[in-house]
């Protein structure tokens, strides 16, 4: 294999093209926005996923982006706390950090830049796979043939629908919808992510990294039928489902319906048999979107490394490809599977869940709690070293003695 053409920018694709260049295959990506976009949430980068960053050498960057964020607080819809919990109790730990989708996506692809060509405001019109390639026509007029194509062009993928067939074959939507807005002015803890529910509404407050971002998680019937390029449509979606909600919820609305950006979609799964066809293969969203609740950005860096690996072992693209999807479903498939189950704990239906869920956000509080409290009383090294040496002393006082009554140490 020489070459290769990655459609769309994002983690997946900045990873992807990063991990074939340094195999030594020539590499272009084509994406059809016309600039880095900006859209999102923040999102945790854990595990195997920083080892992948650690290889590209972008891990400290990675670190360098982190938010600050060391709380997460509870507020029911009045603005009375519910439970405040240390962030890392429900995040990546002491081996990931949490960074903003944006600035990781920015920084995977200022390392793809230096080995691979990048093309913005262009996409894939048509795709014809012959014997020894793709054929790939451009909507901008322009063609070119490669020896495969990767898809990693998200829920919406175009390479997906030509190669594959329509969105609808593929996508299972499961009841809900996540908008967000960016909020600078907004005034924020920059160390504290807040988080206000009521039955089937949920609405985070996020400082990221100085532009704060406000986030609308909610289930709701339209979800089944809603257009994802009517924005006036999110607009008049998000502003219904939040009409009751209290704190400053109603702030966040009326920043949603005026601002000139917002994200906005269904919670969705893409579930196929096969991720690859021929000289095409898809990856990340475009493949396998575990949806909201899944670690998808680590998924899909993992996902990216899988793929050049195999690529780099088979000299048939065919073999490569079932080799990368046999290897990466068995960490996506168990995610996926828990999305549903994960959903209805972060935003419960009913009352009755939400109490239920509050409760068990206390349980993480208490132990939270005991846990910084057992920390604080272990004793320094330094002391601890000086009680280890005066244990040390006691035994062999003990023994000697022991030896000197015609007994024996313990």
């Amino acid at each position: 294999m020489r070459s290769a053409l990655v459609c769309g920018a994002g983690i997946a694709g900045a990873t992807v093209a990063w991990q074939l260049a340094a195999r030594g295959v020539h590499v272009t990506v084509v994406e059809k926005a016309a600039g880095q976009r900006s859209s999102g949430n923040p999102v945790d980068v854990h595990g195997e996923a920083m080892l992948v960053a650690r290889q590209m050498a972008v891990d400290e960057r990675v670190r360098d982006a982190a938010t600050g964020v060391r709380r997460l607080v509870a507020l029911d819809p009045s603005g009375r706390r519910v439970a405040t919990i240390a962030a890392d109790s429900v995040t990546g730990g002491a081996d990931g950090v949490e960074v903003p989708r944006a600035d990781l996506a920015g920084i995977l692809l200022d390392a793809a830049k230096q080995r691979a060509n990048v093309v913005f405001d262009d996409s894939i019109a048509r795709l014809e796979e012959h014997p020894g390639g793709v054929g790939v026509e451009f909507e901008s007029g322009s063609s070119g043939r490669f020896d495969i194509v990767i898809g990693a062009d998200g829920q919406h993928s175009r390479v997906r629908a030509l190669a594959f067939g329509p969105e609808g074959n593929f996508s299972h939507r499961i009841g809900m919808f996540v908008g967000t807005v960016s909020a600078p002015g907004a005034t924020v803890d920059p160390e504290e992510m807040t988080m206000v529910n009521a039955p089937g509404v949920s609405f985070s407050l996020h400082p990221s990294t100085g532009v704060p971002i406000g986030a609308f998680i909610f289930h709701s019937a339209l979800a089944e039928s809603f257009d994802h390029r009517d924005t006036a449509q999110h607009r008049r979606i998000v502003a219904d489902a939040y009409s009751d909600v209290g704190w400053r919820v109603p702030e966040f609305v009326e920043r949603f319906v005026d601002a000139p950006e917002v994200y906005f979609d269904t919670v969705t799964q893409m579930r196929l048999d096969a991720w690859h066809r021929g000289r095409i293969v898809l990856l990340g969203d475009s493949a396998s979107s575990v949806s909201l609740f899944g670690d998808g950005s680590s998924l899909a860096m993992i996902g990216a490394r899988t793929l050049a690996e195999a690529l780099a072992d088979h000299a048939d693209p065919a073999d490569a490809f079932a080799e990368y999807e046999r290897r990466h479903r068995m960490l996506v498939m168990p995610k996926q599977k828990r999305v549903r189950t994960t959903a209805s704990q972060l935003v419960p239906k009913t009352a009755a869940g939400l109490g239920v869920r509050n409760l068990a956000l206390r349980g993480i509080q208490a132990y939270s709690g005991i846990r910084r409290r057992v920390h604080r009383s272990r004793p320094a090294p330094h002391d601890a070293r000086r009680l280890d040496a005066a244990s040390q002393n006691q035994d062999e006082s003990g023994d000697s003695s022991a030896r000197a009554a015609g007994g024996h140490p313990r």
